[in-house]
């Protein structure tokens, strides 16, 4: 009897006593949650504008993070930094695999919320679980009235932590070539402009225009609602997703010209759709196009000539 009562006593304890667990705000948050989570729990803000930027005003205890530290070399942007470098960064950042994380973009239009998917994939992929993305970025949290902080970053103390990519929501380009010559299955997801898939313009690093064979474009900038067009809409995600056919247990790839656009393509069927096993071609096309590989849509002398003539590239 008197093992009922302490049992029964501590169950009533346990139903009154505060939660303390830390809550997750991923994948996207706002304003009034990050900053009640900076109050509440330890949270690391990632700002991953220009120096520049950081030092005209930040949220309050954000660490400057800028997007070229999660970017390869001018020839090869979209190139997936070495681990030994990501370790490094991440290392002087104090990150740790148990940091809250929050990325801050500027929050500018649609291009700009690629540079916060792709440092979020680039995070995701080494091993931090507890990630968000402030929706509307920078602009947001002024919009929001929120304080802004200006001047250096305050002194970090670094982490020990050790960069070892999981590969789960990456597309290498022998996995991309797997696809193309039919040894694999995956559907080939462009998230460039028409123009770009229709080889019509290509970025200034390809070697020429076009695109995956076996592919079909969808534009990045769906995702985002016509009144808000810096804002991703989840319902917008899930209701396109729905209409295009994305569901669950289908092999996605997403891929664009440098990795950018195709991360927040990633960032909406993976991680908002909740699709599992979406990847992510992170060199895309400027790697492909450079590998010499196999590429449609390509036009012809005539038609390239013509295209340069005209300025499209």
């Amino acid at each position: 009897m008197f093992d009922m009562f302490r049992k029964l006593g501590l169950a009533a304890a346990l139903a009154v006593a505060p939660l303390t667990a830390v809550a997750q705000l991923g994948p996207l948050t706002d304003p009034d949650a990050v900053a009640q989570a900076q109050a509440t729990q330890e949270v690391i803000v990632l700002d991953i504008r220009t120096g520049a930027d950081y030092e005209v005003g930040h949220i309050p205890g954000a660490l400057p993070a800028p997007y070229g530290l999660f970017r390869g070399p001018a020839e090869n942007p979209g190139e997936l930094v070495a681990e030994a470098a990501m370790t490094d960064v991440l290392r002087n950042l104090g990150v740790t695999e148990g940091s809250q994380i929050v990325v801050v973009h500027q929050g500018s239009d649609q291009t700009d919320f690629g540079a916060a998917a792709r440092v979020y994939w680039t995070l995701k992929s080494s091993g931090i679980q507890d990630l968000a993305i402030l929706n509307g970025g920078m602009n947001a949290w002024q919009q929001a009235g929120k304080p802004v902080e200006k001047g250096a970053a305050k002194t970090i103390t670094p982490s020990t932590i050790t960069v070892t990519y999981d590969p789960t929501w990456t597309a290498t380009r022998e996995d991309v070539k797997a696809i193309v010559d039919g040894k694999d299955s995956a559907e080939l997801i462009d998230a460039r402009p028409e123009a770009f898939w229709k080889g019509e313009t290509k970025h200034a690093a390809a070697a020429k225009p076009g695109t995956l064979p076996q592919s079909r474009y969808f534009t990045h900038d769906r995702w985002f609602g016509q009144d808000e067009p810096a804002l991703i809409k989840p319902d917008l995600i899930r209701e396109l997703a729905a209409q295009n056919g994305f569901e669950a247990g289908d092999r996605l790839v997403s891929f664009c010209n440098t990795g950018h656009w195709a991360a927040t393509n990633w960032f909406a069927l993976s991680e908002v759709a909740g699709i599992e096993g979406v990847r992510m071609y992170p060199e895309s096309m400027v790697g492909w196009s450079n590998s010499g590989y196999e590429m449609a849509n390509v036009p012809g002398l005539f038609q390239n000539l013509l295209n340069k003539i005209t300025g499209k590239y």
